[in-house]
């Protein structure tokens, strides 16, 4: 049996990085928003689903689903939220299965944002990881790397699984508020960690 690590964490909190720490040491990433982007990108898998349920304006001139007015738009209805999510959950729960099965590497670390807030996740993983830091250095993390507002970014955080729940869930944290160096080694330790686990 495979060992699959589950890692999550809040916007901004710095999964991608922790991430790319654990695949250059050799896991196997598995990224699900790296999966959405293809489903949902010019050509992709989901984008004639897009189209016939949400419309011509939800898709951009390079034949990709508008993520911008995809987000406006699914903040704003509820009930267009869950008929998005009913459309790209199973295609990418799909596709991960299949880039799970064929992992080259020890083990897989697979990154999924709203993982605590999806049911039946604790039977999936052997170890949840959670990448963690406070509210502030998320939205300044955010706002540096997108240009969203404050506003928005929070909207977004207050829409997410409450910080203290996903802690709650975690077997292994990464503490990410301090620097990078300080992150890889903590990821470091966890991959040691790990690798007995595999071994087993």
């Amino acid at each position: 049996m495979r060992l699959v690590v589950g890692l999550t964490g809040g916007i901004g909190s710095g999964k991608s990085a922790a991430a790319d720490a654990f695949a250059k040491l050799g896991a196997t990433v598995v990224d699900t928003d790296a999966i959405a982007h293809e489903l949902t990108g010019p050509g992709g898998a989901a984008i004639a689903d897009v189209r016939r349920l949400f419309g011509d304006a939800l898709i951009d001139a390079a034949g990709a689903m508008d993520r911008k007015r995809m987000r406006e738009l699914v903040f704003a209805d509820a009930g267009k939220k869950q008929r998005l999510e009913a459309l790209l959950h199973p295609m990418i729960r799909a596709e991960s299965e299949r880039h799970i099965a064929a992992a080259p590497g020890p083990y897989v670390v697979h990154v999924v944002p709203l993982l605590v807030e999806s049911p039946g996740f604790r039977e999936r993983y052997a170890r949840i990881l959670v990448v963690d830091c406070p509210d502030a250095l998320q939205v300044a993390r955010v706002r540096q790397r997108s240009g969203l507002a404050e506003a928005e970014i929070r909207r977004i955080i207050a829409s997410q699984i409450q910080r203290e729940s996903r802690l709650a869930a975690a077997d292994d944290v990464i503490d990410n508020s301090g620097s990078i160096a300080a992150m890889q080694q903590q990821v470091r330790q966890l991959h040691e960690r790990y690798l007995a686990l595999a071994a087993v």
